[in-house]
């Protein structure tokens, strides 16, 4: 049987990061709601907070919420309370199905849209259930962004993410101080959808690299190679990224403490290949390589760290 994932390092509220200071962010006059404080979410909101602006929070396990109450936020105990509270709202969940029962089901997110409510969402989805969302909520009158991001707890809670926006483009500009709190950068992109799909096609080369790292490591330990001395090599090569390098180190320690779950991954790699599907594009790799994240969950480790598809290309 699989060991749990190695633990969380404890967030510390409180602590603000060295990119965060830099940034000298104006905090919106807005009133920003929050929901989901799971791996990404806790480090947005964090730096939400330390950057000055108001939030409103819900998580499905409310406990979750506490330290965020203790630095300045406001608990409220469901979805559409939050939205009906706040200007703008956030959502950051872990895929299509809980966010449609996030934003559609009972107490969800339209119950509280009325006329000029804002609501972005973060989570990982497909363009199909982005364009659902975006018509339900404006049917309502609200308003509507899809805003992808790419990056890692590490990079959440450093606030040094990358967002990719869709979508209504005013909505876009009243969230730049949010923006800004997040990450490093954020890319409008035009209508719903096109974040989405962009995000899809860079998860997918993630994806990818790491089942090719995977096998590589793989490969080297029925050599005989010592694996200290292949990313040694590696990291003064062309192929050194930060990602390989980082999930290299991960494969070698043999903890796989979770910076992005593999079910997560696993869950991008198939709506890439259902965006494939749709579009008539072969992308036979990918298949592979879903296949692969697919046994690894069975195995086990569907909580763990991406880098765990090491042990699946091992044993």
């Amino acid at each position: 049987m699989p060991v749990k994932p190695a633990g969380f390092s404890t967030l510390d509220i409180h602590k603000i990061s060295d990119t965060l200071k830099d940034k000298k962010i104006e905090p919106s006059t807005l009133q920003f709601g929050f929901l989901g404080v799971g791996i990404m979410g806790s480090g947005i909101v964090k730096n939400l907070i330390n950057s000055g602006h108001k939030v409103n929070v819900w998580n499905r396990s409310a406990d979750k919420c506490k330290d965020f109450i203790d630095a300045g936020a406001t608990q409220l105990l469901t979805p559409a309370d939050v939205v009906s509270s706040s200007d703008v709202t956030f959502s950051c969940l872990s895929d299509p199905i809980v966010v449609k029962e996030l934003v559609f089901g009972n107490c969800g997110v339209l119950q509280g849209i009325s006329p000029g409510k804002k609501y972005v969402e973060m989570t990982s989805i497909d363009a199909e259930t982005s364009q659902d969302l975006h018509e339900g909520i404006t049917a309502k009158g609200g308003v509507y962004l899809e805003a992808q991001i790419q990056g890692n707890k590490a990079k959440a809670e450093e606030g040094s993410l990358v967002v990719l926006a869709a979508g209504d483009r005013g909505l876009f500009d009243e969230c730049q101080s949010a923006f800004s709190a997040m990450g490093t950068s954020a890319f409008f992109l035009g209508e719903v959808g096109m974040a989405t799909k962009l995000n899809l096609v860079l998860q997918l080369m993630m994806g990818v690299s790491m089942n090719a790292l995977a096998e590589g490591f793989a490969l080297a330990d029925r050599a005989g190679l010592n694996h200290k001395d292949v990313l040694e090599v590696l990291e003064l090569t062309q192929l050194a990224s930060p990602l390989l390098v980082e999930k290299g180190k991960a494969i070698i320690d043999g903890n796989f403490p979770t910076a992005m779950a593999l079910s997560h991954m696993q869950k991008d790699l198939k709506l890439a290949l259902n965006l494939g599907d749709q579009l008539e594009q072969p992308l036979p790799v990918t298949a592979a390589a879903n296949e692969v994240f697919k046994h690894t969950k069975r195995f086990g480790y569907a909580d763990h760290d991406v880098s765990a598809i090491y042990l699946r290309a091992r044993f």
